[in-house]
């Protein structure tokens, strides 16, 4: 009956570790202050399900066109995005602070990967 459990656990284990090397990515397209919200509200419950935020690695890709269209309507980048990233070191205690890659290409405002590495 233990050699059974054991396969069981194995496979188990096995499955996890297939779906956390695979990188989550989720998108954002909203006004500026409400995709920062969602965004740390999401990296959140990904913590939650990988578990160990020690190996995981963050990267926030800023479509620039789309953020320039948001600041025209009347959207404001500070003091949001400072509280966002000052959120992010304090509160999950990732390893590095999110990487931001700012986007010429057109497209959602805000897409967040979420990567484990190992």
């Amino acid at each position: 009956m233990s050699g059974g459990l054991a396969r069981k656990r194995t496979r188990r284990a096995s499955s996890q570790k297939r779906v956390a090397e695979i990188p989550l990515v989720w998108t954002f397209d909203g006004s500026f202050a409400t995709c920062l919200f969602d965004m740390e509200d999401t990296l959140r419950r990904a913590i939650v399900q990988l578990g160990d935020v020690s190996r995981v690695a963050v990267l926030i890709d800023l479509s620039l066109p789309a953020l320039r269209e948001r600041v025209e309507k009347g959207d404001q980048v500070q003091p949001a995005w400072g509280r966002f990233l000052d959120s992010l070191s304090r509160r999950y205690g990732l390893p590095a602070a999110p990487r931001v890659r700012h986007s010429k290409a057109h497209g959602p405002l805000v897409t967040l990967v979420i990567a484990y590495r190992s």
